[in-house]
């Protein structure tokens, strides 16, 4: 005989070891649900990522607009403000908004790997009347499967290129400031 079965003979080995499976199994099972039901993950550096869940999201300040899409229809799209979806990972607004915070940018992804990029003085109400929305509804319905679960929305451009749909997460970063480099 093994090592192996010697030990799950003892009584209370075999119990800890079946515990312990069991708490494996049952933490593996929580991540896989918990990861199921972020909707949108905010990454700042040197900051643990926060994940949205769709309950968390609908506790944030509700706005609607009218836009013209991509297909020129008109539609009344309901979400947040891309500002007030960035509250828990503390950017600078407002008066906060100057020096080196002026170079802070957001890289937004999709989930099939499209990228667009706003600048934080593009969603502050103190530089711009710009309005920016992560949608999650379109004319009083959720956003299909092909645009959601979130949409970016930006009625004042002239091309939809940074509607961003099926958003999955928003990452934060600071421009690399480029010098050229002075030869001797």
């Amino acid at each position: 005989m093994t090592g192996h079965c010697v030990l799950l003979r003892t009584p209370r080995l075999a119990l800890v070891f079946w515990l312990l499976i069991a708490c494996w199994v049952s933490e593996t099972s929580l991540a896989a649900q918990d990861a199921k039901d972020v909707l949108l993950t905010l990454t700042r550096e040197d900051q643990t990522p926060v994940r949205l869940t769709a309950t968390d999201f609908g506790k944030l300040a509700r706005q609607q607009l009218k836009a013209t899409d991509h297909e020129q229809k008109i539609s009344t799209f309901e979400g947040v403000l891309l500002r007030d979806v960035l509250q828990p990972i503390g950017l600078p607004f407002g008066k906060e908004l100057k020096g080196k915070a002026l170079t802070i940018y957001l890289l937004i992804e999709a989930q099939d790997g499209y990228q667009v990029l706003f600048t934080l003085p593009e969603l502050d109400a103190l530089f711009t009347d710009k309005v920016v929305l992560l949608a999650d509804r379109r004319d009083g319905k959720p956003l299909s499967e092909k645009e959601g679960p979130l949409r970016v929305v930006v009625p004042d451009e002239k091309r939809q290129a940074r509607w961003i749909r099926q958003v999955k997460s928003i990452t934060v970063r600071h421009a690399i400031e480029t010098r050229p480099v002075r030869n001797p």
